[in-house]
């Protein structure tokens, strides 16, 4: 398959990576990699290593929250709420509406937010325990590589400790 016959979201990671001058392009992976445990186990590489993000609605004004943790910690919802504000669930058409994203593909940029602001972006200071990391590259089998500083300045995103002990 080639990119141009990939998933649209996967083409429009690829072309922010390449336009940002990323040294890694996105892997199209055999499997689908809707997990951390899935994209660790077809990667071979520790769960920890796997930049999941996770997408919250912040109840003041609808906006997506994006937090891109390590796949071994869970998020620890006050500690966000205590930097964005009131927080609340957000469903898979919630996601796919202010990311362009599916669940289990949301890349860490690339947002496709027609009618409203890219979302909030908090990068976990857990993804600094390792030198190399996975993230979502558009698409459940789409993956890309980068270090944890790279995440921080592709995105922009602040570095905060947003997970639970």
């Amino acid at each position: 398959m080639t990119i141009d016959e990939r998933p649209e979201g996967f083409q429009r990671v690829s072309a922010a990576l390449a336009a940002r001058g990323h040294a890694h392009a996105p892997l199209w992976l055999a499997v689908s990699a809707r997990t951390s445990q899935e994209a660790a186990a077809a990667l071979g590489v520790a769960v920890g290593q796997i930049a999941k993000s996770v997408i919250f609605r912040r109840r003041s004004d609808e906006r997506a929250v994006l937090v891109v943790t390590s796949g071994d910690r869970r998020v620890d919802e006050k500690k966000v709420a205590a930097i964005t504000g009131a927080l609340g669930r957000a469903d898979a058409d919630f996601v796919k509406a202010k990311t362009g994203f599916s669940i289990g593909g949301v890349a860490p940029l690339a947002h496709l937010c027609p009618e409203a602001e890219p979302p909030l972006t908090l990068i976990d200071r857990e993804l600094f325990r390792f030198a190399e990391i996975w993230a979502a590259a558009g698409h459940p089998n789409g993956v890309f590589k980068l270090a944890p500083a790279e995440l921080e300045a592709l995105t922009g995103a602040p570095v905060h400790d947003v997970t639970q002990a």
